[in-house]
């Protein structure tokens, strides 16, 4: 609708770009000088003064004699020739406003010609136009649309497209040059400039800067010529300058180039400015004569029509209908020869006095040359608002036939058929006049006619019916035009004819532009739509062809909505709210199949891209011509009770009638709702048909076949520039599936760009619309009463002009108004502050648009406004926000607006201050809340309209303020990055996610934020173990040369120094990722943080390292005693068998009796070099754990009942501690509550447990022998077995695992490998253990049992045993004789039986140094091997190769997979236990089964590199010694030292000094090498498990560093990969029902089935602990303490159908283990058991990507 009262005008998109039949042949040799001719300017004073200015033009041979000239009446008139050598000064009578532009014949070349193809009719044109003219027509266009650099926008017409595009503000100063004209012309009537019609140019030359110097004549010097030059009749002036391009010759010209799109919205545009539109336009070549219909298609007209015209008591009604449609009178005006009056001026106050419709000569501008406009008939209405003082009581049109009529006879007969009054500008009603003719015959017809003499001064006179004659001259024109309407009223009092637009298509002798094939072809796709509908109530045709989006739509919207209100039995209330809402799906899947969506679609993709624009706006301005009389008088309806209302409440009224008036108006908002029909319902139809089809889970190949497509063709569509739909208004919901999908599709066509998301926010009918469109050139949907519902958005490109942004597009994002009357209500203001939430979160930027004075509307506004604000604050969201005063009085009044601005700082901080409270946020000032400078950030817009609508033109003063605004916005969107379309399209799921659960704040979750963040931890997770793996290498280097002696002591800026390299490249690579990555505006926040944890690690992984070290120094040194005594046995040993060895060399010759003579008298060298050292004695851990606890008073019979059943091994897992506890008063047990679940019992029911439970308990007492699991009881069924809170049991088994984990701190931190282990180490333990139960007694309500504190000791006694038997044998191994000297039998027998054989020294010392060389090299590609593979698991097997959330998703598949219940409770109950249990199980099957080959491979090469090592060192150390003649010690030391990466014990070479020749030597370790190195080959993968490094512990190590904070729910364990990662709080999307826990409802026996994010989207309550007097709203959980505040849960309805499966698939394990029941509130919804296996773990995948 055009014209609207609100301030919204109604525009269509228009993207395509089509080509219209005009095209220019142009030709690059063109050399000319258009208007350099020297008689164009001379023009007599004379006839100056006749000037029309409008293009009324006639030939000079005309004009010389107008009254001499014989004529041809209706046919064609012939010209004369023309010559301009003939014109002279004197007699110049060239009539004004011909057009004068001209060329030099001599020096212009033909440029191209007009070729007119025209489809459909063909017309000839009854003129014979002379080629001479053809040709002087050609070159005059080509001269303007050169000057107008248009020359190439005739073949290639200029399409909406080339306008679509977000460029500078328009420059509103005069400095535009003249070949800018039509691009300035076209970007300021876009933007509703109606000053666009006339655009100063800036001349070129000096004359740019002498803009007021005036022509000087220079013909006359002497003082005596002065008279002469002044009475000359021209002066002597410079010729060469060109007059400046008429306004209209601009309009006309872009007219003439652009496409028919392009064309539509000049003319949309020229009418809200109230200008006239061309309805008949000659071709300038060939002067075919064209109605542009098309063009007309979009406009609607508002009228008020008064019937009793000046009766107060006359009621107006209003109308609103497409003009084309549109049955008026028309009035049309015709001037019949030269006169001085202008006809477009008297035009103009007929229809608005104040307003030039028409241009004319006295308009900025106007110039008597002028081209175009020749023949161009120009339509315009009057619109009456239904006031008194109207000038006519209905709307008429007027149409202006530009020219001398007698020249434009085709253009002339047409209106002279089509109009009700023909109205004739004569100079002279002589006969002998040429006009004499023409007004003969109309005088003659039945037609009314007005006949206005130029040279009369008559009166109105009426000649005989409806003829009618007046004088002008001599007559002010204001009194000739209130004489004018008054004949004309007198005229259509009467019976008269009525003209519609659409019967333009009807004449014969013109084309029609929509007779195109293309136009054509898209109206008769259109035509087939509308058939389907026409005939129908409008308000039935949605239910009949749209039902997606009816009852059906809505009722899932409010279901939906209900999911986050659930009450009661939670999941089983949602179980049942889901299968409704998947048979809602199913019937929407069922009903869209209509006729109307099948065509429509079919449309879509069959069409070509231009008919495919075609059919969409024939589509649009089909439907509209539906439904304009339902909507007209629904409108007429709603504006009188709205304005009803609106005086009821300025009086304050608040009675009955109010009440009854705003009833009123909900009904007519929700008839105008269901009348309203529209494009828009079409694609969300086909967005809902799209959503129903994409829930189902099964889905057929022949269903996807339709609407699979339909994301990608509203994508293209979108991408063309239409304005998509984003928020149902209807609904009050966004489709999310369908939105998400259009934007992938967006994605997949462009890629994925920056977009800067602008937001308008505003109350109802403040122009929000309007101003976009403004800013913009947009097309966003303006009417009258009807504003936008919901959300659009729109996406629209930077032009290349704009440099230096980080984004490509902009998405504009308009809304329909806050406190819109026709959603009143008590809903109203949730609804306000949903949508303003919503889009303020989205946009990048969000204008604030305040309409009017009125400080209570602002207030409101202002209100809601400032708390999305304030919420986006909270959750880490940072838009930017510029206010938009609109409708200010006086916006020139500086002092006003200063003071306008303080009161609006006021408001605002006022207003802050207040959400600061609802929002619970420290916050004093508005400023607190968002960067806003009141200076910068209030811009005040004047009001839009010039008078009152419907004929009021825009005001250029708005037009100035949006180009103000707009240099604002783009000013701040140049520091912004924007964010990419993925990024927009998770922002709109979790805003809207997060809005559903009305507690905002505490439901936000940034599905981007939270995927950069995990891209992050696993860049880290790669970081750390960059650094752990070097420190592990770097330690395998420094360990044998601490075993070596040849390090005794560890400084930490060695291992500093040898970090520096890896650190370093890792700190490149940190930059590098925070400053060049696409996603650094969001990493930024976590920059500093991981810094410091990378810089922590580091220097606490080394210090660990340092620790490691330092043990083994200390163990060495601890072993030095030894060491010596080792270096005196082997020196002993060696002499003793090589003495040996010679006493049986001839003797013995039998293997087997060589070995018996050997251990014959072994045991006498042990007993002999062992005499003066104690033996270690065996230590037996368990019979001292049972002595210790003995000795601290345990009674026997308890110790050995405990080790008998074992039970205390899985003390840390048992399910009910019941039996292990003595309630200190037995009536408690009743009134034990339980933290999680507020029962909501009747007291009857309460009292009827109560009893259970007491029977229970002393029933439990008395079947107690011992302490038996409370789950092997034989308990009658459903009887509540379990009074014990869950509260209560959680603690106990905190407890169990802190005194756990204090005691193994305890017992790691004694000296047992350097000093052994001591039986009063686990005195310490069970003493500590005895005073923390006493401890965690204190303040309970019950004690524990003397079994617990046993069972308790044992555990950890258990959890402690394998850490000291592993130490004690390494004390062992370093520091016993006996057990050294046992492991060197085998070497030394080898030994003496070499002797025996009669080898060398050199082959015996060769053996002995392969036989260190084999041990060491062992060990060395052991470790080497254990950091590999685990560097190739870290980095290569998916488990490991993430980050902690991949970690956990692979734990849980696999406990799925295993199905083996122990393995959940251990998961359950110890999280991190599992875990490592997991990751052992992983490197086991990685090493032995899955990737063997690749580990024995890894292995090899290891051997391989190792053995090098070793021939290399074997080979330099050779070489030396021989070079420097040296000894056996010195090839010894040389040997030892280059093998700095082994642990290789020297020999003492005492036995071997008679080594010298080192070759010898050097061959026989050769060989002995070669046997190494088979051996290694040989190895097994086993041996590496058994290493000091082992590829487990260092992946446990390495995955395990992290958080292990659990929910305090339902405990499933915070997946962050840092183990101190605050602020960032903890979360897991592996939430699970808090049953599984062993939670129960209290007084109960039923465990609870509810998931912990379903209940913090309900409308249940929890108490914070199980002793807490008040109780909290789930949804506002982390008011709850700190232990709920540091986690972030987000309500997701439960949708991980992992612990769904596993509650059904172990159900009776879980009650058995809990003795409790899944019964009553705990039922087990029977959905639930549908899940398998395979759709469990499947869930594990969807709920890492959400």
């Amino acid at each position: 609708m055009e014209e609207n009262k609100e301030g919204e005008s109604e525009t269509k998109s228009v993207t395509s770009v089509t080509n219209d039949k005009v095209h220019l042949e142009s030709n690059d040799d063109t050399k000319s000088d258009p208007v350099n001719d020297p008689h164009d300017a001379q023009h007599s004073e004379k006839n100056e003064s006749s000037t029309e200015g409008e293009a009324e033009t006639k030939t000079a041979s005309e004009a010389s004699d107008d009254k001499a000239e014989e004529m041809k009446t209706g046919t064609e008139i012939k010209s004369k020739e023309h010559d301009g050598a003939e014109r002279s000064e004197k007699n110049d009578d060239n009539t004004p406003g011909q057009s004068e532009i001209k060329s030099v014949p001599h020096e212009t070349k033909e440029k191209g010609t007009f070729n007119m193809e025209i489809s459909g009719k063909e017309i000839k044109q009854t003129r014979d136009i002379s080629e001479e003219n053809r040709k002087k027509r050609h070159k005059e266009t080509e001269m303007l649309l050169s000057r107008l650099h248009l020359q190439d926008k005739c073949p290639h017409k200029m399409s909406p497209a080339d306008f679509l595009k977000i460029g500078p503000p328009v420059r509103q100063s005069n400095d535009t040059l003249e070949k800018d004209l039509a691009h300035t012309f076209l970007q300021r009537l876009m933007t509703l400039d109606h000053r666009a019609r006339y655009i100063p140019v800036l001349q070129d030359g000096s004359e740019a800067s002498h803009s007021e110097s005036f022509p000087t004549s220079d013909t006359v010097d002497a003082d005596d010529g002065d008279l002469d030059a002044l009475f000359a009749t021209s002066v002597d002036i410079d010729q060469s300058k060109q007059a400046h391009v008429h306004p209209m010759d601009v309009q006309m010209a872009v007219f003439h180039c652009s496409n028919s799109f392009l064309k539509q919205n000049m003319i949309t545009k020229l009418s809200q400015c109230q200008y006239a539109l061309p309805l008949l336009v000659p071709d300038p070549i060939t002067m075919d004569i064209e109605c542009p219909l098309w063009t007309f298609r979009q406009l609607t007209k508002t009228w008020k029509i008064t019937s009793n015209q000046g009766k107060e008591d006359s009621k107006p009604i209003m109308k609103s209908m497409p003009i084309c449609k549109a049955e008026t009178p028309l009035v049309s005006f015709f001037r019949l020869g030269s006169l001085s009056q202008s006809k477009s001026q008297l035009m103009n106050t007929l229809i608005n006095n104040r307003h030039s419709a028409f241009f004319h000569r006295n308009c900025p501008g106007s110039t008597k040359s002028r081209h175009l406009m020749d023949g161009v008939a120009q339509i315009a209405w009057y619109c009456p608002a239904g006031t008194p003082n109207e000038s006519f009581n209905d709307c008429i049109a007027f149409c202006n036939l530009h020219g001398d009529s007698l020249s434009t006879e085709k253009q002339r007969e047409i209106l002279t058929e089509k109009s009700s009054v023909i109205v004739v500008l004569v100079p002279t009603l002589e006969k002998s006049h040429g006009s004499s003719a023409v007004i003969s015959t109309l005088y003659r017809s039945p037609k009314p006619l007005i006949i206005l003499i130029a040279d009369s001064d008559c009166g109105a006179s009426q000649m005989k019916a409806q003829k009618y004659k007046l004088g002008l001259k001599d007559r002010s024109q204001a009194d000739v035009s209130e004489e004018l309407k008054g004949i004309i009223r007198k005229i259509l009092s009467a019976p008269h004819k009525s003209f519609q637009l659409e019967s333009m298509a009807e004449v014969s002798g013109i084309r029609v532009d929509e007779d195109g094939t293309d136009c054509q072809k898209g109206k008769s796709a259109a035509m087939e739509i509308v058939k389907l509908i026409q005939g129908m109530d409008v308000s039935k045709i949605k239910d009949e062809f749209l039902p997606c989006q009816g009852q059906l739509w809505h009722e899932w919207c409010r279901i939906n909505k209900e999911l986050y209100h659930l009450k009661g039995h939670i999941e089983k209330e949602k179980g049942q709210k889901e299968k409704q809402l998947m048979h809602i799906r199913q019937e929407q899947c069922a009903a869209s199949n209509s006729k109307l969506m099948k065509s429509f679609t079919e449309s879509l993709v069959g069409l070509p891209p231009t008919d495919k624009e075609y059919f969409l706006k024939w589509t649009q301005i089909l439907i509209d011509g539906l439904s304009t009389d339902d909507l007209s008088s629904i409108l007429q309806n709603y504006d009188e009770t709205w304005s009803e209302v609106l005086t009821l409440k300025k009086k304050h009224d608040k009675s009955a009638l109010l009440k009854d008036k705003q009833t009123k108006l909900e009904q007519l908002s929700k008839k105008l709702q269901s009348a309203t029909f529209g494009l828009e319902h079409i694609f969300r139809e086909m967005g809902q048909i799209y959503e129903a089809h994409k829930s189902q889970k099964e889905q057929t190949h022949s269903q996807q076949a339709d609407w699979v497509k339909y994301p990608e063709l509203a994508a293209d569509l979108m991408i063309s520039g239409h304005p998509m739909e984003l928020m149902d208004g209807d609904a009050g919901q966004v489709p999310l599936m369908w939105i998400s999908s259009l934007l992938q599709e967006v994605i997949k066509k462009l890629g994925d760009k920056r977009v800067f998301v602008l937001s308008v926010l505003g109350v109802q009918s403040s122009g929000k619309s309007t101003m976009l469109n403004a800013m913009f050139g947009l097309q966003f949907a303006v009417s009258a009463g009807r504003c936008t519902k919901g959300a659009y958005m729109q996406l629209v490109k930077l032009s290349e002009e704009l440099k230096g942004f980080q984004f490509d597009y902009v998405l504009v994002v308009d809304t329909e108004g806050l406190r819109a009357l026709e959603l009143a209500g008590n809903a109203t203001l949730h609804h306000d502050n949903e949508l303003a939430t919503f889009v303020v979160g989205l946009g990048n930027m969000t204008l604030i648009n305040i309409f009017g004075e009125n400080p209570a509307d602002m207030q409101d506004v202002l209100q809601i406004v400032v708390q999305a604000f304030m919420r986006m604050k909270k959750v880490k969201l940072s838009p930017s926000c510029v206010f938009v005063h609109q409708n200010v009085t006086d916006i020139a009044a500086a002092e006003k607006n200063m003071d306008g601005k303080r009161r609006l700082q006021e408001k605002l901080d006022k207003m802050a201050q207040l959400a600061a409270k609802e929002e619970v946020c420290d916050v004093e000032c508005f400023s607190d809340v968002i960067a806003f400078d009141v200076q910068e950030d209030v811009k005040y817009f004047a009001q839009l309209w010039e008078g009152s609508p419907p004929m009021a033109p825009p005001n250029p003063g708005y037009s100035e303020s949006v180009q103000e605004l707009k240099k604002t916005i783009l000013s701040k969107a140049s520091k912004s990055a924007g964010i990419t379309l993925s990024h927009l399209n998770s922002k709109i799921q979790d805003l809207w996610k997060a809005l559903m659960n009305e507690q905002f704040v505490f439901s936000f979750k940034n599905t981007q934020e939270i995927a950069v963040y995990r891209k992050l931890e696993v860049l880290y997770g790669n970081w750390t173990w960059d650094l752990r793996k070097e420190m592990l290498t770097i330690e395998n280097q420094l360990y044998p040369r601490i075993e070596k002696g040849q390090l005794d002591k560890v400084e930490l800026s060695y291992l500093s120094k040898e970090m520096s390299k890896t650190y370093e490249e890792i700190q490149k690579n940190m930059t590098a990722y925070f400053e060049d990555h696409s996603d650094k505006e969001i990493l930024v926040q976590w920059r500093g943080r991981f810094e410091n944890k990378i810089k922590e690690f580091h220097e606490e992984h080394f210090r660990g390292v340092k620790r490691k070290l330092d043990e083994v120094i200390q163990q060495k040194n601890a072993r030095k005693k030894m060491d010596n005594k080792k270096v005196e046995f082997e020196t002993k040993l060696l002499q003793k068998s090589k003495e040996l060895a010679h006493t049986l060399k001839d003797v013995v010759k039998d293997e087997g009796e060589l070995k018996a003579q050997f251990d014959s008298v072994w045991s006498h060298w042990v007993t002999e070099l062992t005499s003066d050292t104690k033996p270690f004695e065996d230590i037996n851990v368990e019979e001292d754990q049972s002595v210790v606890l003995r000795d601290l008073g345990t009674e026997w019979s308890l110790i050995s009942e405990s080790k008998r059943k074992g039970r205390y091994k899985k003390l840390s897992e048992v399910g009910n501690y019941f039996g292990y506890i003595t309630q200190k008063k037995c009536q408690e047990l009743d009134s034990e509550s339980q933290q999680y679940q507020e029962s909501k019992r009747e007291t009857k029911d309460t009292s009827r447990q109560g009893k259970g439970v007491m029977a229970s308990a002393f029933g439990y007492f008395k079947q107690m022998i011992g302490i038996a699991s409370p789950a092997q009881q034989n308990v009658e069924p459903n009887e509540s077995r379990n009074p014990f809170p869950h509260e209560e049991q959680k603690m106990i088994r905190s407890f169990i695992n802190d005194v756990e984990q204090q005691s193994l701190e305890t017992i790691k931190n004694k000296p047992v490998a350097t000093r052994g282990y001591r039986s009063t180490y686990l005195q310490e333990v069970a003493k500590h253990v005895q005073k923390k139960v006493t401890e965690f007694e204190s303040g309970k309500k019950f004690t524990f049992k003397k079994e617990f504190t046993v069972d308790l000791s044992l555990y950890v006694f258990d959890r402690t045993a394998s850490w000291l038997l592993q130490s004690h044998n390494t004390f062992k191994h370093n520091n016993d004789a006996l057990t050294y000297l046992d492991s060197k039998k085998k070497e030394y027998y080898n030994i003496f039986r070499s002797y025996c054989k009669g080898n060398s020294s050199a082959s015996v010392f060769g053996e002995m140094i392969c036989e260190k060389l084999k041990v060491s090299v062992h060990e060395a590609v052991c470790n080497k091997t254990a950091v590999d593979l685990a560097g190739e698991m870290r980095c290569n097997y998916p488990a490991f190769s993430g980050n902690r959330l991949n970690l956990e998703k692979h734990v849980l598949t696999s406990l799925a997979e295993k199905a083996e219940f122990s393995r959940f409770i251990t998961y359950i109950q110890n999280p991190r236990r599992q875990v490592e249990a997991f990751i052992k199980e992983e490197v086991k099957k990685y090493m032995f089964t899955d990737h063997k080959d690749k580990g024995l491979k890894i292995l090899k090469k290891n051997a391989d590199d190792i053995s090098k090592l070793a021939s290399q060192a074997l080979y330099e150390a050779t070489e030396k010694v021989k070079k420097k003649s040296g000894d056996v010690d010195m090839w010894m030391k040389e040997f030892s030292a280059l093998l700095n990466k082994l642990a290789f014990d020297t020999i003492c070479c005492k036995n071997f000094r008679d080594i010298n020749n080192f070759d010898f030597l050097k061959e026989e370790i050769e060989k002995g090498l070669v046997c190494i190195v088979k051996e290694m080959s040989r190895l097994s993968l086993e041996m590496v498990q058994e290493c000091r490094q082992k590829p487990d512990q260092i992946l446990i190590d390495q995955l395990c560093n992290c958080c292990w904070e659990r929910c305090p729910f339902c405990a499933a364990v915070c997946i962050n990969t840092l183990k101190d990662h605050s602020p960032e709080k903890h979360n897991v999307p592996f939430h699970r029902p808090s049953g599984v826990e062993g939670w129960h409802t209290r007084g109960t026996v039923d465990l609870v089935i509810d998931f912990c994010t379903t209940l913090v989207g309900s409308d249940r309550y929890f108490r914070p602990n199980h002793d807490s007097e008040g109780r909290i709203a789930y949804k506002q959980y982390p008011t709850a303490g700190e232990r709920y505040a540091s986690w972030r849960i987000t309500a997701d309805a439960s949708m991980l159908a992992y612990w769904k499966w596993f509650v059904c698939h172990f159900q009776k394990e879980l009650e058995d283990h809990y003795d409790l029941k899944f019964q009553g509130r705990g039922e087990i919804p029977s959905e639930w058991r549908n899940y398998t296996k395979k759709e469990a773990i499947e869930s594990l995948d969807e709920m890492c990507r959400l």
